[in-house]
């Protein structure tokens, strides 16, 4: 789709497999900060 590809060459679209998967980590760490919750309570 050419939504899917436009926002790919803005966001990323050159990036190496290597960076991609650095990038998964990093989020999946931070995901695990939170305690692998999807849905977190509301800050008061």
């Amino acid at each position: 789709m050419k939504i899917s590809q436009d926002i790919r060459r803005e966001h990323g679209g050159d990036l190496k497999a290597d960076e991609i998967e650095a990038g998964m980590a990093a989020k999946s760490a931070e995901f695990a900060a939170t305690g692998n919750r999807v849905y977190l309570p509301i800050a008061d």
